[in-house]
């Protein structure tokens, strides 16, 4: 039978000016957090952003301190350390700083083995989400999630904050047809939860049923971004290395389904994006005519040292934020594939594998979590069918924000 625990986490002071938000690691002799853990045996789902107040890791902490019985870890995308870049294969090995079996859920297995759970009582997530359904780690939670309540284990979830805010959400609901591993919940693009709402949500409309406890933040309010907690951040992976990236991350990521360049290879991926043949001063100025909330475009040119376009010199856009509050990523990116494809109808293309391409699934529309972007910008994006696609996601967004209110933990 399904049970949830919502348990208090580690309330660290900062003292002086700032937010008063705490981690659940790092946890002192008697607190919630470390009762829920205490004397199980645990294996840990985690990655370089799990990591206290103070920046010890998360695996160190567990390893170290007696009252826990770590014996194993697991790591999603980009790996235990983080070092491998975006759709890497990686295999399991063993740590040499803890002599732990690493088990890899981005390789030959996406979710956690009966084998590798068999000597455990819980599995422990304790990963950096940034808000948005393609992000695969909250996928990996889902199937570990699937995974121990197969065989009986407890899942504790670590909670941690939503860097881009929980009170705004946007974007369409998944149909499940494009279900994938860059989707794999049927929520909004960015869905305003953490990854223990998230958990909650999950175990009840997707009916796991496993049993969850959430290790409740401390101080943590639904309009706070990342810099508004005071804690450090650390990129949750290679590609994005500031919450400047993370606060355009949930439309510029839809540049990845075409052969446009979302500024991998760049300092500034996601907030980059160009291609050799694109003019950047005529995409500002089709851009900046549209008067998008929040944001404005500047012509730039670029070179990659990796990934699309590696080596060439590129026209196109950044996107600079100009009030986070107003600005819509989903919309935003919408409309910039729009004025890419209307300037260069000729160059613009779709990508995908052969595979997709026979199942009528492209990237994008994994990304989009449907075909109905795609096929709108095809039929030739004109302002209006591209509202009613945006007016369509927006009345989305507005009823997952009724249906996830009895999940929330946070609230103000």
């Amino acid at each position: 039978m399904e049970r949830v625990q919502v348990l208090a986490g580690i309330d660290v002071a900062m003292g002086g000016a700032g937010a008063d938000v705490g981690t659940c690691i790092g946890a002192e002799a008697g607190s919630d957090a470390a009762r829920a853990l205490a004397g199980k045996r645990l294996g840990l789902i985690t990655n370089p952003t799990g990591v206290t107040r103070s920046l010890d890791a998360t695996l160190d902490v567990l390893h170290r301190d007696g009252r826990f019985r770590l014996v194993a870890a697991f790591g999603p995308e980009h790996g235990l350390r983080g070092e491998a870049q975006d759709a890497v294969d990686i295999g399991d090995f063993r740590d040499e700083r803890t002599g732990l079996p690493v088990y890899s859920l981005y390789g030959a297995n996406r979710r956690p083995t009966p084998k590798a759970l068999a000597g455990l009582d819980a599995l422990v997530f304790d990963i950096q989400d940034v808000g948005v359904r393609f992000y695969t780690f909250i996928s990996t939670m889902v199937l570990a999630m699937r995974a121990c309540a197969e065989v009986g284990r407890e899942f504790i979830v670590l909670d941690r904050p939503n860097p881009i805010s929980g009170a705004l959400v946007e974007g369409g609901i998944l149909d499940e047809r494009f279900a994938s591993f860059v989707g794999a919940c049927p929520v909004p693009v960015r869905h305003g939860l953490t990854v223990g709402e998230l958990a909650m949500w999950a175990n009840e409309t997707l009916g796991i049923g496993c049993e969850l406890t959430v290790c409740k933040m401390m101080g943590w309010r639904r309009t706070m971004w990342a810099d508004d907690t005071g804690l450090p951040w650390v990129m949750p992976s290679p590609n994005l290395p500031s919450l400047d990236t993370a606060t355009v991350y949930p439309g510029a990521c839809f540049v990845e389904g075409t052969n446009v360049s979302e500024g991998r290879g760049t300092t500034r991926p996601f907030e980059l994006i160009g291609a050799p043949w694109i003019d950047g001063r005529a995409l500002a100025d089709l851009l900046d005519d549209l008067g998008l909330a929040g944001c404005r475009f500047r012509p730039v040119f670029f070179e990659p040292r990796f990934s699309k376009h590696a080596g060439q010199v590129c026209g196109g856009v950044q996107i600079h934020v100009l009030d986070r509050d107003v600005f819509r990523p989903v919309r935003t990116g919408v409309h910039v594939l729009a004025a890419i494809r209307k300037l260069c109808p000729d160059q613009f293309q779709w990508i995908g594998t052969p595979e997709q391409a026979a199942a009528g699934r492209l990237h994008i529309d994994l990304l989009a979590g449907t075909d109905g972007l795609r096929q709108t910008l095809d039929s030739g994006g004109d302002r209006r069918p591209i509202d009613d696609l945006l007016s369509k996601w927006e009345a989305d967004a507005a009823g997952f924000v009724k249906d996830r209110e009895r999940f929330l933990v946070y609230r103000s």
